[in-house]
């Protein structure tokens, strides 16, 4: 069995780990790292989880785990990793922004891979330390990384995708309590949002000299998890061929399904799928992404790596189902 730590475990990010390892058939949790929580039930937080577990919070961390999730604060990873000293064997999963880019993967010898499976499956499954995606990175990447494969990427790429209020983070604020939020809808960081420079990376590592401008409007919505992407952006060919493009990139990935049909947030929410649908209008190619910012979007997406640095199932423990109705 895999022993496992997680740092920073007051979190949504952190609570839907200790979900899934709690099930996982290949791991146990060895410590839950809270300097605010120390002493505490982890069900006092993670309240769904009273019957599940009798774990709690840890003040200290076990430098000998097999692998260890940073649940942190962007930026936080970093100082932690300065500060704390995991064995040479120990792999390092972490989920903030800290070591996505290229200029910011190799930190004090550690070299991170981005862990999106679908980009670089290969590389994961070598590694010893992972940057996993951000959320709106992710359903974005998946529903334009098979065009930059065949180099289809001619034109400007333009992104509308809307997320629920947990991809904010369990601290409240102005635009997260529920009064505002409830029947209520915002954009938020036009065209500057911070997943552009992980997704301008990932399409250049496919299409070679991909210099075109990505316009994104993240938008804010009243619902709690999900995220809900549309992309459009000029295509010569036909939907037939389209599908076939895509059908081909993702014929051997474990989470990420091509559909005929439209999709919805109900198909995806509590699952590690992602869902992709085409449309063509003239000389534009649609592609509809939906996935769940919470699983796909960062704590599955970061199990399926564990999965795979490990050498297990990619889908091991990840056999989710959604809660349709």
């Amino acid at each position: 069995m895999l022993k496992v730590g997680i740092i920073g475990g007051a979190g949504y990010t952190a609570g839907e780990l200790v979900r899934l390892l709690i099930n996982h058939p290949a791991a146990e949790i060895n410590f839950v790292y809270s300097t605010s929580n120390a002493g505490n039930k982890i069900y006092a937080v993670h309240q769904d989880l009273v019957g599940q577990t009798e774990q709690a919070f840890s003040d200290s961390i076990n430098p000998d785990v097999d692998v260890v999730f940073l649940c942190l604060g962007h930026g936080n990873s970093t100082t932690f990793l300065k500060n704390n000293t995991f064995s040479d064997n120990t792999k390092i999963i972490d989920l903030s922004n800290d070591f996505r880019l290229h200029d910011d993967a190799l930190f004090e010898g550690k070299e991170f891979v981005y862990g999106l499976p679908e980009l670089q499956k290969e590389k994961i499954e070598s590694a010893s330390y992972i940057a996993n995606p951000g959320c709106f990175a992710t359903a974005i990447q998946i529903a334009i990384l098979p065009l930059a494969k065949n180099i289809l990427l001619k034109n400007d790429i333009h992104i509308n995708a809307t997320t629920g209020a947990t991809g904010a983070g369990v601290s409240p604020s102005a635009t997260t309590h529920f009064s505002w939020r409830d029947n209520n809808f915002s954009i938020y960081k036009a065209f500057t949002h911070q997943h552009l420079d992980e997704i301008g990376e990932s399409l250049g590592s496919l299409q070679n000299g991909f210099d075109k401008e990505l316009y994104f409007i993240p938008n804010r919505g009243n619902f709690s998890r999900g995220i809900f992407a549309s992309v459009y952006t000029d295509f010569d060919g036909s939907i037939e061929e389209a599908y076939e493009i895509y059908e081909k990139f993702y014929e051997d990935a474990a989470f990420t399904h091509v559909s005929k049909n439209p999709v919805h947030l109900k198909q995806i929410v509590n699952t590690n799928n992602g869902f992709i649908h085409l449309q063509k209008q003239g000389n534009k190619i649609l592609i509809t992404s939906v996935i769940d910012n919470l699983l796909k979007g960062a704590s599955g997406q970061a199990i399926q790596n564990m999965n795979l640095v490990f050498g297990l199932e990619e889908n091991l423990g990840l056999n989710l189902k959604s809660t349709y109705f």
